[in-house]
């Protein structure tokens, strides 16, 4: 009975890791597909690749090559908080952990040195892998966090990191499409950043008790229902004796 009611706890947290991991796959995944492989743009790629389109170079397509990052941001913050919730295994918890740090590092540039990262144009990607990167030791302090709170975050980031790249995206993909003289469809890395992150900030959106207090009700129902109190038993057993 205790398994099983471990089982159902664990769930709703395991739901939020595959969710997680469709959403990672989508951002390494590809974009805009295309037969030759060095013409595929995955989604890592576009945060560098939009900056060299003439209209989004000279402002005519407002966009923010950095909302390409947050589908990564989201990914390792949720590894991260994922990584201190005590419902979890400790060895789902181990690589949740040791995820975090390559999806935050996967936001350098291409050909990184200290001095280009001093530039004012990587500012906002140093301070983001910086930040995700400063959860990590914080585990000893966000593993007291509540679960709805961390749902929350998770959710939060999720949300944009579905809406924000998808709409950027689909404002360039024209561009791109002209520039390779072919239409091209949505690539299935698209599509898994795009529902794996809605599938992740639905889960933890999702209404009922948080998994951390369906595990306390859960250990409290396992331990069974009070019996019958012990003078009140000895009276019953000595009414039947006489």
């Amino acid at each position: 009975m205790r398994n099983a009611a471990r089982r159902r706890v664990i769930s709703p947290w395991l739901l939020l890791i595959i969710a997680s991991l469709i959403a990672a796959a989508g951002v390494f995944g590809p974009w805009t597909p295309h037969p030759a492989a060095g013409l595929v743009i995955t989604g890592v790629d576009l945060g560098e690749y939009v900056k060299f389109l003439p209209e989004v170079a000279s402002g005519q397509i407002p966009i923010r090559r950095e909302l390409f990052y947050l589908p990564l941001v989201a990914a390792s913050v949720s590894a991260s908080l994922l990584a201190s919730r005590r419902a979890l295994p400790m060895w789902a918890r181990a690589v949740l952990a040791m995820c975090a740090a390559p999806l935050a590092l996967a936001m350098l540039p291409p050909a990184w040195s200290p001095a280009v990262l001093r530039l004012p144009e990587f500012r906002v990607q140093v301070i983001a892998i910086l930040g995700c990167l400063a959860l990590l030791p914080a585990l000893v302090v966000t593993r007291f966090l509540p679960d709805r709170l961390v749902l929350g975050i998770i959710a939060l980031l999720a949300l944009a990191a579905a809406v924000a790249p998808a709409w950027s995206f689909l404002q360039v993909q024209p561009l791109i499409a002209a520039l390779y003289r072919r239409p091209l469809p949505l690539g299935w890395g698209f599509w898994a950043s795009l529902v794996g992150n809605l599938a992740l900030a639905t889960i933890a959106l999702a209404p009922g008790p948080a998994p951390g207090r369906a595990m306390r009700s859960s250990a409290a129902a396992g331990m069974g229902a009070p019996g019958p109190a012990p003078g009140r038993a000895m009276r019953c057993t000595g009414t039947l004796t006489t």
